[in-house]
């Protein structure tokens, strides 16, 4: 595989103040949802000439980002996006937050299905919410929503539903049918839907698994409709703290601002021109990553199914993250038997809603994720 950007380049990251790789400096990790890659050179470049301009004030949104995210919208997602449906954030979990505190009160509930991102077994406390979680099931490798268990589960207090779509941590692209039938079912138990889409950039064979953007649902459904986007997973920009909701309805976005209060940080100058470069001139850079991780994706699904036969891992369509099933190896937490035996840090289910499971990031060179694999074989065996 020829590509123009090198990812097999191993980059000493300990002493810089990774939380990937400083928080447990004795281990090996392949936990937290960080590229062990540069971001483009046009991020890079960016960042060097906002740099040397020398100052670095309070920001708001310039004329070029504001461009390169309609641009984005248009290209990427094929939707006509006005300037007045973006509301920019400081990152994807303050957004839940936010909506959380913006649509529920006390004693009612939010939504979703495990395993997910831990956040969305949490942000339900900040509006002193319910959480009400719905597992996911996996059918000839495939996960899917249990759609009795959820029509079981709802209350008349559900206010919100939290979608992860690519799923983190299953690699699951929702298809149309599954996206228009949640959405449907939002609708019928006056539900607002967030969909927190950072990851669909990250779409490993999209000609199979294309995404489906919830602020391109029919126009009757944009009023209870709540769309998150970031550049950060896909350019490995996640520590300029940076992202954005799409909001179409008028009515439901000022719902949303008016709730932020004084509790969300200024995003900072850095974190606006990134995402400009990264939308604008990324997409070379961002095809490059696409291969390299089918490449490392093909490797850890064949390596469990092969090398691992007390594991199971189902087919990943997206992100650089794999779901890893590890009931069968007799442990109470296979995460921490990793940890000891092994010496690598990976992922804990118990914090996704599923133990027994772990979460591992193949977003790293080649050789690394070889490594990190071995590991396993080894305390296993």
């Amino acid at each position: 595989m020829t590509l123009q950007h090198d990812f097999d380049r191993l980059i000493p990251r300990r002493g810089t103040g990774s939380i990937k790789w400083d928080r447990f400096p004795e281990l090996d990790p392949f936990w937290v949802a960080d590229m062990d890659f540069t971001s483009p050179p046009a991020v890079l470049d960016t960042l060097r000439e906002r740099v040397e301009f020398g100052i670095m004030g309070y920001a708001q949104p310039h004329d070029g980002l504001i461009d390169s995210l309609l641009g984005y919208m248009q290209n990427r997602h094929g939707l006509a996006i006005k300037e007045n449906e973006i509301v920019h954030l400081g990152g994807m979990v303050c957004a839940l937050s936010l909506v959380a505190r913006a649509i529920g009160k006390p004693g009612d509930a939010i939504m979703t299905c495990t395993p997910i991102y831990p956040p969305f077994l949490g942000v339900n406390n900040d509006a002193e919410m319910e959480c009400i979680a719905v597992p996911h099931v996996c059918t000839d490798d495939r996960w899917e929503f249990d759609w009795d268990a959820m029509e079981a589960a709802v209350t008349p207090e559900t206010k919100i539903f939290l979608l992860c779509n690519p799923q983190n941590p299953l690699g699951r692209v929702f298809t149309r049918t599954e996206i228009e039938q949640l959405a449907t079912f939002c609708e019928r138990h006056n539900m607002i839907l967030v969909s927190d889409e950072i990851h669909c950039d990250l779409i490993l064979d999209e000609a199979t698994n294309p995404h489906i953007c919830a602020a391109g649902l029919p126009e009757h459904l944009q009023k209870r409709i709540v769309t998150l986007l970031a550049p950060s997973k896909t350019y490995n920009i996640a520590g300029l703290g940076y992202a954005f909701a799409i909001i179409r309805d008028d009515a439901l976005r000022s719902r949303f601002m008016s709730a932020r209060g004084h509790t969300l940080p200024e995003i900072n100058c850095l974190g606006y021109y990134a995402a400009e470069a990264a939308y604008r001139d990324g997409e070379s850079w961002r095809q490059d990553l696409l291969a390299y991780l089918r490449k490392n994706r093909d490797t850890i699904t064949e390596f469990v199914r092969t090398r691992l036969p007390d594991c199971v891992i189902a087919d990943i369509e997206a992100t650089y993250l794999a779901w890893i099933d590890c009931r069968n190896l007799g442990h109470d937490n296979p995460a921490k038997f990793f940890e000891k035996e092994a010496g690598i840090y990976l992922s804990d289910g118990n914090y996704f809603g599923a133990p027994g499971h772990v979460r591992f990031n193949y977003g790293c060179p080649h050789s690394r994720l070889l490594e990190g694999l071995e590991k396993m074989a080894k305390v296993i065996a």
